[in-house]
């Protein structure tokens, strides 16, 4: 299934080593090792040498493996002349702000945001706080295959720690948010055991909020497990044992937000674009941008506010490259990246929760009252690993004949989306269609093709 517009953005140059959100795999692959970080890092330094003037910041989350990372990225920056502020346990749009804000060379982030401790992952921003342009990340590739090079001793990066960094994130939250006071709502966050741990409680206290913190103990091994956006489970049950106004979910880097209502219910990246999209919807310049696995439902509902609703490929990059191609300040995943343009430069799970608290707050409407109007169809989703494979989804005749008997079943009442995941070694499926039994049996037939074409192997 290709949207308006997408088919182009995702026929870019093929990639060595850059997915959909930098580089990632396991901790002591053949990628997440000291000895590629550092020429990563030695790569990267010499490219951006000639985009621009200032050092580059490094930050990252709470996973062990970080401390490794770092040295090696750190060592490999050095080696080709770059200066690099260290700026600790950060979440991901933390370093993208500060990046634009301090007059960076680039931004990088050791992170492998949602994904279990051990694994980890690279990725970088630009100097205005964007991600770096598939240009870019094609030069970096190619300065990765060429042999090593050090500049001389003279010439050599120095790196420094940027101790207020914390405190210049905080101040920028708050700051887009004026007068909002959050005095009498009782809310339980979850951090995920990840970056934000410190920085997220501090936000939402210094508004007023009256907090209970959960996922805030990180010891290296605990980011995103049973805790975060993608485990809600312990989030739902405190909301319901502590009758509190509401549950956030922050992901291990902090760029994705998943809530809970009163009643213990998921308010997802779905219904979170269309709280924001209709309390914000005259200032939107016509439209809300979504990504193929956005479910039907919320386009309908951006719909009946009067707004056009342009699909990008999944992926928050891919969101972004769309907004400002369509002249577009909000977009998001159903995963929880909700981007503002007018308020960050990239997804970011703390400024999207304090948006939906101010429309919950100015309208004095409860959370659950403002997700009524999105009415979702059922939405099936299988994810089929790959275990060192490849398949070829668009040459892949059997797929193709598959995929289109799918979309002859469904008509004009479903959607059907067949990718390799930008993140993870897998194949994602999802069916969406009006009849969930119907969805269900479609789905698991296409993922018993691509479990048959996967063993043809």
């Amino acid at each position: 299934y290709h949207p308006p517009g997408c088919k182009a953005m995702n026929n870019n140059k093929k990639r060595k080593y850059f997915g959909t959100d930098g580089i990632r795999g396991r901790v002591g692959d053949d990628r997440i090792n000291p000895d590629f970080i550092l020429k990563l890092g030695r790569a990267a330094g010499r490219v951006l040498a000639g985009k621009g003037h200032g050092p580059v910041l490094v930050g990252k989350d709470t996973r062990i493996s970080g401390y490794m990372l770092e040295s090696a990225l750190e060592a490999g920056l050095a080696a080709a002349g770059a200066d690099i502020g260290l700026l600790g346990p950060m979440p991901t749009p933390a370093i993208a702000f500060l990046t634009r804000a301090t007059d960076a060379q680039a931004g990088i982030v050791i992170s492998a945001s949602h994904n279990p401790f051990f694994d980890n992952g690279v990725k970088f921003f630009a100097a205005d706080g964007g991600k770096l342009s598939d240009e870019v990340e094609l030069e970096i590739e190619r300065e990765l295959d060429r042999p090593p090079r050090c500049v001389d001793s003279a010439a050599l990066g120095k790196a420094s720690r940027i101790e207020d960094a914390p405190r210049r994130y905080i101040e920028f939250c708050k700051s887009g948010f004026s007068g909002l006071d959050l005095g009498g709502l009782r809310i339980v966050l979850d951090c995920a055991n990840g970056a934000a741990y410190q920085i997220a409680p501090a936000v939402f206290a210094a508004l007023g909020a009256g907090l209970e913190c959960i996922g805030v103990s990180p010891d290296g091994l605990n980011i995103n497990a049973a805790c975060g956006a993608t485990s809600i489970a312990a989030l739902r049950q405190r909301v319901t044992e502590t009758r509190a106004d509401l549950g956030i979910a922050l992901d291990g880097d902090a760029d994705r937000l998943i809530m809970v209502n009163h009643n213990g219910a998921r308010v997802d990246g779905d219904d979170i674009l269309y709280i924001i999209a209709a309390y914000r919807r005259e200032h939107l310049n016509g439209g809300v941008v979504g990504t193929v696995m956005s479910n039907l439902g919320l386009e309908r509902a951006i719909r009946g506010l009067g707004l056009e609703f342009p699909r990008a490929p999944v992926g928050d990059r891919y969101v972004a490259e769309r907004l400002r191609r369509e002249n577009l300040i909000l977009g998001g995943e159903t995963s929880g990246h909700i981007i503002n343009l007018d308020k960050a430069a990239t997804g970011d799970g703390i400024i999207a929760a304090l948006q939906v608290l101010e429309a919950m707050t100015r309208q004095d409407r409860p959370l659950a009252e403002l997700t009524r109007a999105v009415i979702k169809m059922p939405q099936v989703e299988r994810n089929i690993a790959l275990k060192g494979k490849t398949v070829d989804i668009d040459g892949n005749a059997r797929l193709s004949a598959a995929l289109k008997d799918v979309k002859k079943t469904l008509g004009d009442s479903g959607r059907v989306v067949l990718r390799p995941s930008g993140t993870e070694p897998l194949v994602r499926i999802m069916v969406e269609g009006e009849d969930s039994s119907l969805t269900e049996r479609l789905a698991e037939q296409l993922a018993d093709i691509v479990r048959r074409e996967l063993k043809r192997q």
